[in-house]
């Protein structure tokens, strides 16, 4: 007895283990793949916190900094210092560029300002010169106005007015002769004195190197070759006065009747048509 009694208090705790553990172990549940995984990533947080510790120890021992970034944080910054790199090299570019048409614009305007100056200036020494041109040619005006007495007024006698102009070319004002025989041949162009007129008023015209003018009245006196003491000497006239105008063939057509008209003309007025065909290069 005392020894089933021995047994029983020997096997009776080992068997109230058993039971009490039994519902335990029926619930134990089976193993998950997923706990895998997440001990995986547990153990590779664990590396990880491990390095960081490392460096953090490393970088205190040192005294240096501690920067902690991945090989893909490396090519991502690497890229973005090219590309400001890039950029800066861009914005120097273009800074350089503006610079220069900075420069330019800076050339141009002071060019036009410098332009616009020198036309102001320009236009104002034109003004200048148009004003003095003005006043000189006013006061010229003025001048030959007051030189140049006013054609008097024409006689109603022909003869007498005339007389008159005849007297003042005797007398040498060639200037009131002009204005005196000029009136009389306007005032009586049909007068049997006309040609005549026309003939002193060229005479006082070739004085003062109006040639043009003198020929005009020179060949109206001669029109209809007149049998005159004066007629010879306004063909010679007549002549020099085409010269002095750059036109001797016309001068040595004029000498030629001069020769043929009045064959029998004073010394001295074929004199000085011959040295006049000379002056003219007229064919002998």
């Amino acid at each position: 007895m005392k020894l089933k009694s021995a047994l029983l208090a020997s096997v009776l705790p080992v068997a109230l283990a058993l039971a009490a553990a039994a519902p335990a172990l029926a619930q134990t549940p089976m193993p998950d793949p997923l706990d895998d995984r997440s001990a995986k990533r547990i153990e590779k947080m664990e590396k990880v916190v491990r390095e960081l510790r490392a460096i953090v120890f490393q970088g205190r021992d040192t005294g240096k900094p501690v920067v902690v970034q991945t090989a893909e944080t490396d090519a991502q910054i690497a890229a973005l210092n090219e590309r400001i790199s890039d950029l800066e090299q861009t914005i120097q570019r273009m800074n350089g560029q503006n610079e220069v048409l900075t420069h330019d614009l800076d050339q141009a305007r002071r060019g036009a300002e410098s332009q616009k100056s020198r036309a102001d200036q320009l236009e104002q020494r034109l003004s200048a010169l148009e004003g003095k041109i003005t006043t000189l040619e006013t006061a010229a005006a003025n001048a030959a106005a007051a030189q140049i007495p006013a054609a008097p007024a024409a006689p109603a006698d022909p003869a007498t007015a005339f007389k008159q102009a005849r007297q003042l070319l005797l007398d040498g004002d060639y200037a009131g002769a002009e204005n005196a025989f000029g009136g009389f041949v306007s005032a009586y162009p049909d007068d049997a004195k006309a040609p005549e007129a026309r003939y002193w008023l060229g005479e006082t015209q070739f004085v003062r190197e109006a040639y043009g003018d003198a020929a005009g009245s020179y060949l109206g006196a001669v029109r209809g070759w007149p049998q005159t003491s004066w007629a010879p000497n306004a063909v010679l006239k007549l002549s020099r006065s085409l010269v002095a105008l750059k036109k001797p063939a016309d001068a040595c057509r004029t000498l030629d009747e001069l020769a043929k008209r009045y064959p029998k003309a004073p010394a001295d007025v074929v004199s000085k048509a011959k040295s006049t065909r000379t002056q003219a290069k007229c064919a002998a």
